[in-house]
């Protein structure tokens, strides 16, 4: 059996396609069991983020696997095959090992070195573990990969090379402003109750927010947090504790709302933000191409044309019937053309040519679709002759206008999103949502010891490799041990019954003098083929032990199923 992983995530998918991909709990459980009920799959594990999601497999056959797991993450996350696949990502054997351990570390975060993804492995663990989807394998692997992530944190200062999701969101809410005296005094609202708004609660606790109220859909959830936060030793902050029908009041009232819910729709929609400026402010909160468009007529800009203006006089288009004119283009623009037939446009090139005619060869009786690619050919070369008038072609560039400065900051880390994208567009407003988080990020500057964490995943990639092949061959060896065994046990009956008149002191000594020849001989082989088989290529060294010592093969594989139950139940812990 094989490590296989399939996958899709910010690096490799946009977030609308990650948004619309995203599983719910209980897709995560259906997911689990289809995929250890289909043929290529033993073991599985789902590692489901707000931008990644993973499906891990222990798999007997890579290119079955490849096409069964793709298809089972198409098919629970509602995305086409078709569409999802450009997007995934196939990690075998090692290569997953080290995917597995760079997440972990938060190598492979959006905000590198973030620590909340060891929390997110360890519920994926447990979630396999509860539904036995989780064997020898992907036991060894996932509690592996947290004892690499910690020791990363540990050992390195990877935290100093990014921040949480929380504080990197927060950062970009204040425009590279110091958070907190950014935050100091506000007035905040988290909605939701969960793990990363708790998480965003308290990083605004301790940036000196001087209120925060939650809202949660189940009340005492919500209640439960603000009593947390509201009696933390190193913060002060007054926090208290809302239904969700109260969250447009409170949003009137807040300088900051951050969101993070499990909700499938809208939490916040454009409307409800902009309602909430304009409680504040006592102005409707227009968007800012609005705003541009206002500040250009204030400025006395003159605005470009449109199609019916006075530019376009004695025009010998039925303006009437152009529909496809878009605002700001004169009819002098190929926008406004298109469509028309060869006689129109004919009469459309001599017009915008100042008048003159169109050079080309008078002939009749010719056919339709030939005298048209004529026709066009030579408005082109009266075109590229006469030109265009470029500022009716394409508007020229307008001097930005300030955009107003934000009354409400609005942070949205949500997947799917809790917050309408056009509230970016809401003049007043200010919207950070897991989009902008990610474009931010990829231009973070990377931190020395993001070099040092590289290298503990590297050389724990390799240990971790060496140990599974030194395991595969184990019950090969438990498996020699038995039937050394069990040779003896029978010599040691043979010689009883030829010697019946030894005594108890003497059969014992018999008895411990042959297991210890055996135990002698078999020492150095099985010591030396685990080192073997350890190595990279030494997984043949099991097929070598089973033909030279003839074992039976379902006898090897009763011990290895044995392990894998124990192992399976050592890790779960107890109930």
């Amino acid at each position: 059996m094989s490590l296989l992983v399939v996958g899709l995530s910010h690096r490799s998918a946009p977030v609308s396609v990650l948004e619309r991909a995203s599983l719910n709990a209980d897709a995560q459980l259906k997911l689990l069991q289809d995929t250890v009920a289909a043929e290529p799959a033993a073991e599985a594990a789902v590692l489901a983020t707000c931008n990644r999601i993973e499906l891990y497999a222990d798999v007997d056959k890579f290119h079955a696997g490849v096409a069964e797991l793709s298809t089972l993450l198409a098919q629970h996350s509602g995305v086409g095959l078709e569409e999802l696949t450009p997007h995934l990502y196939v990690h075998y054997e090692d290569r997953a090992v080290h995917h597995l351990f760079s997440v972990a570390c938060g190598l492979d975060s959006m905000v590198v070195g973030e620590g909340q993804i060891l929390g997110q492995i360890k519920d994926s663990l447990a979630r396999a573990q509860d539904l036995h989807t989780a064997g020898r394998l992907l036991n060894d692997l996932f509690q592996q990969a947290l004892r690499v992530g910690k020791r990363a944190h540990s050992e390195t200062g990877i935290d100093r090379a990014g921040q949480s999701l929380v504080t990197f969101g927060l950062e970009q809410l204040s425009a590279g402003a110091d958070v907190q005296r950014w935050a100091r005094g506000k007035k905040a609202l988290v909605i939701g109750a969960g793990s990363m708004s708790s998480l965003a609660a308290a990083t605004l606790a301790r940036s000196g927010v001087a209120e925060i109220v939650v809202a949660n859909r189940t009340f005492e959830r919500a209640e439960r947090l603000a009593q947390i936060l509201s009696e933390g030793d190193d913060t002060d902050v007054l926090a208290r504790a809302v239904p969700m029908d109260s969250v447009p009041v409170e949003l009137t009232r807040a300088d900051v709302a951050v969101s993070c819910t499990g909700a499938t729709g809208l939490v916040l929609t454009a409307d409800a933000v902009a309602a909430a400026v304009e409680g504040r402010t006592g102005a409707p909160a227009v968007e800012d191409t609005a705003v541009r468009e206002t500040a250009v007529r204030e400025a006395g800009e003159t605005p470009l044309p449109g199609a019916g203006s006075a530019a376009d006089e004695n025009c010998p288009l039925d303006l009437s019937s152009v529909s496809s004119v878009p605002s700001g283009f004169s009819v002098m623009g190929e926008a406004a053309v298109a469509g028309m037939d060869a006689a129109t446009l004919e009469q459309h090139g001599a017009w915008a040519a100042g008048g003159t005619a169109v050079d080309r060869p008078r002939e009749t009786g010719r056919p339709g679709p030939e005298a048209d690619a004529e026709l066009i050919g030579a408005l082109a070369a009266t075109a590229t002759r006469v030109g265009r008038v470029p500022e009716r072609r394409r508007p020229e560039p307008v001097a930005e206008v300030p955009r107003p400065e934000p009354v409400l900051f609005v942070l949205d880390l949500a997947m799917p999103r809790d917050v309408d994208a056009a509230v970016h567009r809401l003049a007043g407003a200010r919207l950070v949502d897991i989009e902008s988080l990610a474009d931010a990020s990829a231009d973070a500057p990377m931190a020395a010891d993001v070099d040092m964490v590289r290298r503990i995943v590297a050389d724990e990639v390799a240990a971790f490799g060496a140990a599974q092949r030194a395991a595969r061959i184990t019950p090969t060896v438990v498996a020699l041990r038995s039937m050394a065994a069990e040779v003896v046990a029978g010599e040691i009956a043979r010689l009883e019954g030829r010697l019946p008149g030894l005594d108890d002191k003497h059969r014992a000594e018999i008895t411990q003098t042959v297991k210890r020849v055996v135990d002698k001989l078999l020492h150095a082989p099985t010591v030396r083929v685990k080192q073997l088989a350890a190595e990279p290529g030494g997984a043949g060294y099991a097929d070598a032990l089973r033909t030279l010592f003839d074992l039976d093969q379902e006898t090897v594989a009763s011990v290895s199923r044995a392990g894998n139950s124990t192992t399976t139940e050592k890790n779960r812990g107890p109930a």
